[in-house]
């Protein structure tokens, strides 16, 4: 078990209006016909825009340094911050990953924001992460069903920007994956093009845990995986 790749058609994540609208904010009774049927729309035009990747390396080289908090992969350090870290240092090793959506719907975002139509490229930007984090999460089922034929287990997903850990470290990740992995470059500022993709890391290993996101513990508001949570809520 080295690596996986993944091609998924966009009806596989099962995505519909009423996920996007609780993510946007809306409650139960709420008068939403206009952005119900705007989501709708963009959700159709998903199915045929969407280019949808995923693909994930396991590296068994990982060293965990209780002092500093690091975790040091094929002899690069990460410095994830304390949550991370204590969610990965029982790793055995680990599987860093990358996830993208393609790029046409960051396209039509900017586009439509670029027309002053905010609405529409607000909602074209939202469910272009959550088609990410939709895939992911079928990516990341699937390595828990490879990983039970050896006993192993794996832990949540956690990537650069969140609980602590700089993005800047995008830029170590990327030098541990082949060039275009997954069809993904990393500009100098270490933002992923297309801009609606995602990577990190998931432990792997017979004394690991699976823990829902401790977003009692991380004081990012703005964050995906907070929302994707308050989604499955409902």
């Amino acid at each position: 078990m080295a690596n996986s790749t993944y091609q998924f058609d966009f009806k596989d994540l099962k995505l519909n209006s009423s996920m996007i609208e609780t993510v946007l904010g809306y409650k139960e009774g709420e008068d939403r016909e206009i952005v119900t049927s705007l989501i709708k729309e963009i959700l159709t035009e998903s199915q045929e825009i969407s280019d949808i990747k995923a693909e994930y390396k396991v590296f068994n080289d990982v060293q965990f340094d209780n002092e500093t908090r690091s975790v040091e992969i094929n002899n690069i350090a990460f410095q994830v911050k304390k949550i991370v870290f204590a969610q990965l240092k029982r790793s055995d090793s680990v599987a860093i990953f990358l996830c993208t959506a393609g790029d046409e719907i960051g396209i039509r975002s900017r586009k439509a924001m670029q027309e002053r139509d905010y609405l529409k490229g607000y909602i074209y930007d939202v469910v272009g992460s959550e088609i990410v984090e939709a895939a992911v999460d079928l990516m990341q089922a699937d390595l828990e069903k490879t990983l039970l034929d050896s006993g192993k287990k794996n832990t949540n997903r956690y990537s650069p920007g969140y609980c602590g850990w700089d993005v800047a470290e995008q830029h170590k990740l990327f030098r541990l994956i082949p060039e275009n992995y997954c069809g993904i470059r990393l500009t100098p500022s270490a933002l992923m093009d297309p801009v609606k993709s995602v990577s990190g890391i998931i432990g792997i290993g017979k004394n690991v845990r699976f823990n829902p996101y401790t977003c009692g513990l991380c004081d990012m508001k703005d964050c995906n995986y907070r929302r994707a949570r308050e989604t499955r809520k409902h």
